[in-house]
């Protein structure tokens, strides 16, 4: 995948750049995001210093991630990460993807992540054809669920045992989102439009 810009009203979503290192790891020194997501605990200049100059264009070249840095418009500041991961079913009938994110503790509460995963996720569903996203948190991450409530995702249960982090088993919650879901949405400035014009026919349950 070439790497994409998307924007929105307040927010810039591009790729990670190596100058963001210092900020990355400044933001990943609170100790929630240590917690709650899947980055080395402690966490350190090299730490951020790989995954911005090596793993995300490794995962953009290798269609593995899409990893973004939600800059705002106002002053240029990093607010978060927003990302596409688990990318392995996204060429496949499943065309399935999974959502992940995190923000900076001192841009919580701004309505910077929804703002920033409404742009991806719309990126997603139009141009990458995704027909299915999942959103997966341990159970407990509240935040994180708020977050996806907020975007409509369908929470659909419990996966018990489904997270091994340092050395135990965790539930993790799991919830998903359609396109039809977002219907009427605008997409951001970037998206190209709908490409997904062989959509998958979905039969839903009627039980």
């Amino acid at each position: 995948m070439e790497p994409v810009t998307l924007t929105t009203e307040r927010l810039v979503l591009r790729p990670f750049e190596p100058s963001d290192a210092p900020a990355v790891h400044a933001a990943c020194q609170e100790p929630g995001i240590q917690r709650w997501t899947a980055v080395p605990s402690p966490y350190g200049l090299a730490d951020a210093e790989q995954f911005t100059g090596t793993s995300v264009p490794e995962g953009w070249r290798d269609d593995t991630a899409y990893d973004f840095a939600v800059i705002t418009r106002a002053d240029g500041a990093l607010a978060g990460a927003m990302g596409l991961v688990r990318l392995d079913r996204l060429r496949t009938p499943e065309r399935q993807a999974e959502l992940g994110f995190w923000t900076a503790k001192e841009r919580r509460g701004r309505g910077y992540t929804v703002e920033a995963a409404r742009a991806v996720l719309r990126w997603a569903f139009d141009d990458l054809g995704v027909e299915r996203m999942e959103w997966h948190a341990e159970a407990g991450n509240e935040g994180s669920r708020a977050v996806a409530r907020k975007l409509g995702f369908r929470m659909e249960g419990t996966l018990r045992a489904k997270l091994v982090r340092e050395g135990t088993r965790r539930d993790v919650w799991i919830g998903s989102l359609l396109p039809s879901d977002l219907a009427g949405q605008p997409g951001p400035s970037g998206s190209r439009g709908p490409a997904a014009l062989d959509a998958t026919p979905y039969l839903p349950y009627p039980g």
